[in-house]
C-alpha cells in the first residue's frame, strides 16, 4: 500500500512538472525563436516515419467499422446511410483518436526514452553548462512537430479509413462506391472536416509535452528510463481520451442546432 501511495505521489509530481513545462513551452513559442533544424528533424520523425502504421491502422478500422455497421443498417433498410455514418465517426473521433494513440506509442515513448537517457547521462546538465535552455533546444521543436504533423496524419487517416470502408461495402455488401460517398457528402458538415485537425493539434501538443516532461524528470538509470517511457505512454493515452471528451463536448453539443449544413 505504501508503495502504491509513493508511486501515485511521484506521478502527481511529474504531472505537475509536465503542466509547468507546457506553460514554459507556450511562453517560449510566444517570445523566443524556434530551432528550425531540430523542428524539421522532429517533423520527419513524427510525420513521414509514422505514416505507414497510421494508414494501415486507419484502413483496417474503416473496414471493421463497415462490417459491423453495414449489416445492421441493411437489415433496417438504411444501407444508404452507411457511408455517412463511417465518415462522421472517422472525422470526429476515430481518425484523430487512433492517430494520436499510434503516435503516442511510437513517438511519445521515443521522446521520453531519449530525453530520459539524456537526463540520467547528465547531457541535460551539459546543456545548462553551455548556457543552452533544454526547453528551447529539445522540447519546443518536438511540441511544434507533433502539433503540426498530427492534423495532417489525421486527415490522411480519414481518407484511408473511408477507402477501406468503400472497399468492404462494395465487395461484401454490393454497395456502389457512388452511393457510399454520396451518403458521406450528405451527412457530413463543414465542422466535421475541421474537427479532426483541431483535435490533432491539441493531441500532438499533449503527446510531446507529456513525453518530454517525463523524460526530463527521469532518475534511476536505465530502470528509470524504462519506467518513464511506459508511464509517459500510458499518461499520454489517458490525457488524449479525457481531453477528447471535453473537446467533443465543446465542439458537438448542440451542433445540430447551430445551423451547420452539409457542404
Amino acid at each position: 500500500m505504501n508503495e502504491t501511495f509513493a508511486s501515485l505521489e511521484a506521478w502527481n509530481q511529474r504531472f505537475i512538472s509536465a503542466v509547468l513545462l507546457g506553460g514554459r513551452v507556450i511562453y517560449h513559442l510566444l517570445t523566443g525563436k524556434i530551432d528550425r533544424r531540430n523542428t524539421i528533424e522532429q517533423m520527419n520523425i513524427v510525420g513521414p516515419q509514422s505514416l505507414s502504421i497510421v494508414l494501415i491502422t486507419a484502413a483496417f478500422i474503416g473496414m471493421v467499422f463497415t462490417i459491423q455497421v453495414a449489416r445492421e443498417f441493411l437489415r433496417l433498410g438504411a444501407g444508404t446511410a452507411v457511408g455517412g455514418i463511417l465518415a462522421i465517426a472517422l472525422s470526429r473521433e476515430l481518425s484523430p483518436i487512433l492517430t494520436a494513440v499510434v503516435v503516442a506509442g511510437r513517438v511519445g515513448s521515443a521522446f521520453a526514452a531519449e530525453l530520459g537517457t539524456m537526463r540520467v547521462s547528465e547531457q541535460i546538465d551539459a546543456l545548462y553548462m553551455l548556457k543552452t535552455d533544454p526547453v528551447d533546444y529539445l522540447v519546443v521543436p518536438r511540441v511544434v512537430a507533433c502539433a503540426l504533423m498530427l492534423p495532417g496524419l489525421s486527415i490522411l487517416s480519414f481518407f484511408t479509413g473511408m477507402a477501406g470502408g468503400v472497399l468492404i461495402a462494395n465487395r461484401i455488401y454490393d454497395m456502389p462506391p457512388s452511393m457510399f460517398l454520396s451518403s458521406a457528402h450528405d451527412l457530413m458538415t463543414v465542422w466535421d472536416i475541421f474537427a479532426g485537425p483541431i483535435k490533432g493539434i491539441i493531441f500532438g501538443g499533449l503527446i510531446a509535452i507529456i513525453g518530454c516532461g517525463w523524460g526530463l524528470t527521469t532518475s534511476g538509470g536505465a530502470k528509470g528510463v524504462g519506467q518513464s517511457t511506459t508511464t509517459a505512454v500510458v499518461t499520454s493515452i489517458l490525457a488524449i481520451i479525457i481531453s477528447d471528451f471535453f473537446l467533443s463536448w465543446m465542439m458537438f453539443t448542440g451542433v445540430s442546432d447551430a445551423g451547420l449544413k452539409g457542404f
